[in-house]
């Protein structure tokens, strides 16, 4: 990324040159073309896609683990494949759907509403990508090589040091698990740079939408949260290959490192997961009730609040752990603060459909479901913070329905709910409502069935992670019920990926530019956005420009009902018209102060280029030297990241 001054006068007014901002900032040609693509929409439709398609694979193992419990005594799998399956279920929703899903939508939208052309570090956004993908891969290729990581998505020690777990399974898990965390550590650097400098013109801080604050505080999390458990992965790996002893107690060693880095990265997991979902939930209501969010200001300051308490909670994990009372208090008292901005948020969405004129589509009835579902699952959330009944409750099925409840209702919803939402500026088509809707309602009662009946089974006393349990425990009908459920929830999804597969086939139905009424900028542009996502000039005057009659979008002034109009005319600035009439067919874009957004300076951002694919995937190289114990391919997989690096950062090589 280079910076110039502000250019001077253009010496071309007039209108934007469309067909000129369409060849600098549009992909080459063809399959290399396709496969060097940096720009936002790319990569975030790529991200999307694909982590959808690990949300379907990672049902799927959740089904044939409620097949198996669907009675006593069930002889559908072993131990063994029971175990391989609860630990890939559990690391395929949390590293491979819903951050990635969620950094996908961040990625194409938040450049949008921004009012901005792309990410600042388009190289950087395809490297996180394709580690994602490689990252993903490599995961998946232990089902085929027979060593299917089996321990738990949590791999705790002693159970995953060598001496218990031999064989590359974990090895397969913990170097995995490395490389998507960097992809996401990547992303996050991204986005902060985005949203501190690259928004529109007059979009101060206080301005940005409620999604974009979601994603900024989500970013600046990830780059506290994920580097520990990169560590902790690492250092695991080293005792395992190497021979260290930095989680083995007789050498001096700590079981319990393992579980405290673990849990600083997996507690604030679950808001990294939750806090852009909801995010993306109060952009729907908004525009579905037709209303200004209620206690916006509220909304953000919990939102920050659940940010920042988030890292204070780990510890309750870990109460059966022998952790002195006193320290167990202490994570009781923050786990019970938490709550307040929760039900915060809760009351501003509530506050914002009370007011409201609500418009009963698709994604209203996905939102509305994980406020209902969330709340269930934040009461039980309040229960297993206090130590007594955690201590009853901890390793039972309990447990698993309360996050359960907490994570599809408070992320996978949401999600669903977006994914209806924004299809039509992903791919320029509309789902279908009337499927859309019966998903919904098997979704939402197969849910129900599913994970409210174990609350009861971990009442009853049965332990998570079991493969099978006799007849006569009181737990037959309950596991039944919830197997039941579970199908049906799984039907629920396959229409929904029916629903997507539809829209986007041949013959699907076209969307128009704002077919929901939106007020933010990304239904500014047409659907789906142009290579180049604006032309003209963007002056935001408000957090809902399109609602407001001060905002102005291009060459035209935007109505209290978000229509256009052209009078009366408004200058140009100079540097919008060397934007809109690239020099030198560059890449370029304004970069904005930090708090109240005034233009500040012209950026040259780069374009195609295969050197981050080549740096992931020497990456990937250098991971399967250390997993099958080979020195050549490990120095080969370094130098080729030093290489594609060095490479991918040199002046002028693409």
């Amino acid at each position: 990324m280079t910076t110039t001054a502000p250019p001077p006068p253009s010496s071309r007014p007039g209108e934007p040159d469309i067909e000129l901002l369409n060849r600098v900032w549009g992909s080459k040609p063809g399959l290399i073309g396709w496969i060097g693509q940096c720009n936002h929409k790319a990569v975030g439709r790529r991200f999307i896609f694909t982590s959808f398609f690990f949300l379907m694979l990672g049902g799927l193992l959740a089904m044939l683990m409620r097949l198996q419990l669907i009675g006593p005594d069930n002889d559908v799998m072993g131990p063994d494949g029971f175990n391989q399956l609860f630990t890939m279920h559990g690391t395929i929703m949390m590293f491979l759907f819903v951050v990635p899903m969620l950094e996908g939508f961040t990625i194409y939208l938040a450049p949008l509403q921004l009012g901005a052309r792309d990410m600042p570090m388009p190289r950087l956004n395809a490297f996180g990508y394709w580690g994602f993908l490689l990252g993903g891969i490599f995961l998946l290729s232990s089902f085929v090589v027979g060593a299917v990581p089996d321990s738990g998505w949590f791999a705790y020690v002693p159970l995953t040091r060598d001496e218990f777990s031999p064989g590359l399974n974990l090895d397969f898990w913990l170097l995995g698990v490395t490389m998507l965390e960097i992809s996401g550590i990547a992303a996050s650097i991204e986005v902060v740079v985005l949203v501190i400098k690259f928004r529109a013109a007059g979009m101060a801080i206080s301005r940005m939408p409620v999604f974009v604050w979601s994603s900024l505080i989500v970013a600046i999390m990830i780059l506290f949260a994920f580097p520990p458990l990169v560590a902790g992965t690492i250092l695991l790996e080293l005792d395992r290959k190497m021979g260290t002893v930095f989680y083995d107690a007789a050498a001096g060693g700590d079981p319990l490192l393992w579980q405290h880095l673990f849990w600083w990265f997996g507690h604030p997991e679950v808001y990294i997961q939750l806090i852009p979902a909801v995010g993306m939930a109060a952009a729907i209501i908004t525009v579905m009730a037709r209303r200004r969010l209620a206690g916006r200001t509220l909304y953000i300051g919990a939102t920050i609040a659940i940010g920042i308490l988030s890292f204070g909670l780990w510890v309750h994990h870990m109460y059966t752990t022998g952790i002195p009372i006193l320290a167990t208090s202490l994570f009781t008292a923050a786990s019970f603060m938490i709550a307040i901005p929760s039900g915060v948020i809760v009351m501003c969405f509530i506050g914002t459909m009370w007011w409201g004129r609500i418009v009963w589509s698709t994604p209203m009835l996905y939102v509305a479901g994980f406020v209902f579902v969330f709340v269930a699952g934040g009461i039980t959330g309040v229960m297993v913070a206090m130590v007594p009944f955690d201590w009853q409750a901890h390793d039972t099925y309990f447990v698993v329905a309360h996050f359960h409840y907490v994570l599809v209702g408070g992320s996978l919803f949401p999600i669903l709910a977006g994914l209806h939402f924004w299809m039509p500026k992903l791919t320029g088509r509309m789902m279908g409502e009337g499927l859309g809707k019966a998903a919904f309602v098997l979704n939402f009662i197969g849910f129900n069935v599913a994970f409210m009946p174990q609350h009861w089974l971990g009442l009853f006393g049965m332990p998570r992670r079991i493969w099978t349990y006799e007849e006569g425990l009181g737990w037959d009908g309950l596991n039944l019920i919830s197997s039941l459920g579970s199908f049906v929830m799984g039907i629920g999804m396959l229409l929904f990926a029916i629903n997507i597969i539809k829209a986007n086939w041949p013959g699907g139905t076209p969307a128009p530019d704002d077919p929901w009424g939106g007020d933010t900028l990304e239904w500014a542009t047409a659907s789906p956005a142009p290579n180049y996502n604006f032309v003209g000039t963007m002056q935001v005057a408000s957090p809902e420009p399109l609602w407001d009659t001060e905002s102005v979008l291009g060459h035209e002034h935007v109505t209290g009902d978000g229509r256009v109009r052209t009078d009366p005319p408004h200058e140009k600035p100079e540097w919008q018209e060397r934007l809109d009439h690239p020099v030198e067919r560059l890449r370029e874009t304004i970069a904005t102060s930090g708090l109240d957004a005034e233009p500040d300076h012209i950026v040259t951002l780069p374009g195609h280029s295969l050197w981050p694919l080549w740096c992931a995937v020497a990456i990937a190289i250098a991971l399967v030297g250390v997993l099958v114990d080979s020195f050549a391919l490990g120095f080969v997989g370094l130098f080729g990241i030093i290489g594609a690096t060095v490479t991918w950062l040199w002046p002028g090589v693409e």
